[in-house]
């Protein structure tokens, strides 16, 4: 049985944004270039409602924050990207991919949507916040066009015609642009936990070396390696996307797989 938790405004605009999601996957394909680019936008401005709904509470509720309402803010900057992209490379084709992951994350807040943010949090959070969402849409935005660059190497050997729609060295090229703009606002991050963690989290909680920190490290020297072995050693193909899916996977554990286990798992409070 499934038990909705969010609030009503949260689960109008949240249920419209998976309706969105479920017609632009079945009938998107009917639709002209600007008709799709078009519906795209629409999907965009419901999903951006539902995670302004599940974020910003009513002036009766308290605010909430967990895994599912991150992973909802990544998936709907990661569709503002492709959609601002589709103007630009109108050929690329994507429909079914982000249709799932924004089905599925756009439903999650609903039934879980975190924990109640304590009243005395620092007015400088939700920036530190929106610093890590953003590392967390480039770096997914840099996967889903390494995934489409090593299904087009893989048509290219086969002879096969390209389901990608967009040529290799330009996803190649997409893929780093948002590789360096994710490693510069992750920087960015862990700079501001690390120099105002105690004004942000509280005395007790500033820049602990826990398995969040650890996993963001790491994932930030990941990625360090993978951009010095861009440019120094001219890594490409395989080995570059085996190493943007490791960094990815740390990141991805660093905040939203340990506050899964947290919140589901063990329902304690972090």
């Amino acid at each position: 049985m499934i038990v909705f938790s969010a609030s009503s405004f949260s689960l109008l605009w949240g249920f419209v944004a998976a309706l969105a999601y479920t017609l632009g996957a079945l009938f998107g394909g009917r639709l002209s270039p600007q008709q799709s680019r078009h519906y795209l936008w629409v999907i965009s401005l419901f999903h951006g409602l539902s995670v302004i709904a599940t974020l910003v509470p009513a002036p009766d509720e308290a605010a909430h924050f967990g895994f599912a309402p991150a992973l909802s803010a990544t998936t709907w900057l990661v569709l503002l990207v492709y959609t601002a992209e589709h103007h630009w490379f109108p050929q690329m084709r994507t429909r079914w991919i982000l249709s799932a992951v924004g089905l599925v994350t756009v439903l999650l807040p609903l039934m879980y949507p975190g924990q109640v943010l304590h009243s005395n949090a620092s007015a400088w959070l939700p920036l530190h916040w929106l610093l890590g969402l953003a590392s967390y849409a480039m770096f997914a935005a840099a996967v889903v066009h390494a995934s489409l660059m090593s299904r087009a190497e893989r048509q290219m050997r086969l002879a096969a015609t390209d389901p990608t729609g967009l040529p290799l060295l330009t996803l190649e090229r997409l893929t780093f642009h948002f590789v360096h703009l994710g490693f510069f606002l992750l920087s960015a991050t862990l700079m501001a936990g690390w120099w105002f963690g105690e004004q942000l989290y509280g005395l007790d909680k500033a820049m602990r070396w826990d398995h969040k920190t650890v996993l963001s490290v790491m994932a930030w020297l990941v990625f360090l390696l993978l951009i010095w072995g861009r440019h120094a050693r001219g890594w490409r193909g395989p080995l570059a996307v085996r190493t943007l899916y490791a960094g990815s996977a740390m990141l991805l554990l660093a905040y939203a797989g340990s506050r899964f286990v947290m919140e589901v798992l063990l329902q304690r409070n972090l």
